[in-house]
This record gives structure tokens, sequence and C-alpha cells, in this order.
């Protein structure tokens, strides 16, 4: 069980960021999903499984802002830095947070590669690259005390072998969780 607590207003604020995301794909085309449900389940997940509660998180990759943004709204003391290079998606990124009055978000709107590092006590994405991948372009921005977050297919027990890892499986998703030395 969590000991995370979802609060009272989140499906209210879902419904109004699948609103401003409905209102975004008419114009830029940012997602393909019609309805957000499953997503915003599949990024919330992972809290049952966390053992801790992050002060400072980066979400690499950002995206339309899943898993980040619905992170952000349980783990609202939590700083959020969201890495986002396609200007479109850093610029509804940046609406959604004003919009929604988001104010741990930071949104990046540059490769973390090419931002100046710092330390994350939390790392997350879903579906960017593959895992060595990501701890190479987060290299600056770990050290041995950051777990690594990171949402993921079936094909993973390939990508994480030499790393010491725990999977959560949920329907289709495996839920990674680790800690590196940088």
């Amino acid at each position: 069980m969590s000991k995370f607590v979802t609060p009272s207003d989140f499906d209210e604020r879902t419904a109004e960021f699948a609103e401003i995301l409905a209102k975004f794909n008419r114009v830029h085309s940012l997602t393909n999903y019609k309805d957000i449900s499953a997503q915003v389940s599949d990024s919330i997940a992972p809290l049952k499984f966390l053992n801790f509660y992050p002060k400072i998180a980066i979400d690499v990759g950002s995206g339309a802002g899943f898993p980040a943004i619905f992170l952000a709204m349980i783990l609202k003391d939590c700083k959020w830095y969201l890495f986002e290079p396609n200007l479109k998606k850093s610029a509804f990124l940046n609406y959604v947070k004003v919009q929604m009055n988001l104010e741990n978000l930071n949104v990046q709107s540059e490769k973390i590669e090419l931002s100046k590092p710092f330390i994350a006590e939390l790392i997350t994405s879903r579906a960017l690259m593959k895992t060595k991948e990501i701890l190479k372009i987060c290299n600056g921005f770990y050290d041995e005390k950051t777990k690594f977050l990171l949402y993921k297919g079936s094909s993973v027990s390939q990508e994480i072998v030499g790393i010491d890892a725990k999977i959560y499986n949920e329907k289709n998703r495996n839920y990674v969780f680790f800690n590196v030395e940088p």
C-alpha cells in the first residue's frame, strides 16, 4: 500500500489537464490519446512501490507530461525539472504549469545533456530510450543516492543487464527502480 495520498481534487485536475491537452492536440498534435485515463494510471502506479519522498526530481523527455505532471500533482513538495527539447511540447508543458498553477514544475526546453548538472533524488523517464543511454545523458545529475524510475516495456531484462534493479510489473508495463554509482 502506498504512503502517498492522492489529493481530493486529483480527478478534477486530471480532467483540467485533459481539456488543455485536447485543445493543444487540435493544433499541435502532441499525442494520439483520446482518453488519458490509462496514461494517468500508468504515470502514478509506481507510487505504490516508491519508498521515499524526493525533494528534487527530474523527468527526462517529458513530452506531453506523462508521468511527471501527475507525479508532481501528488508529490507537491518535490521540485520537478521537466526536460523536453521539442519546443511545441515544452511550450505545452509551460502552459499547463501556468494554467494549473503547478508551482513545483520547472520546464527545461533543452536536452538534459546540454543543461548545467545538479543532483536529483529521483530521475524518471517513460519509454524514451534504452536504460544505459539514459544513464549516459543523465551523467552529472545523479549520485549513488539517486533513484531511477523508468517506465519500460517487455524488453527491459536485456536493457538492465549489470544493473541491480527491482522490476514491478503491471499489465504491459515494467516499472524499474535502481540506484547506480556515478
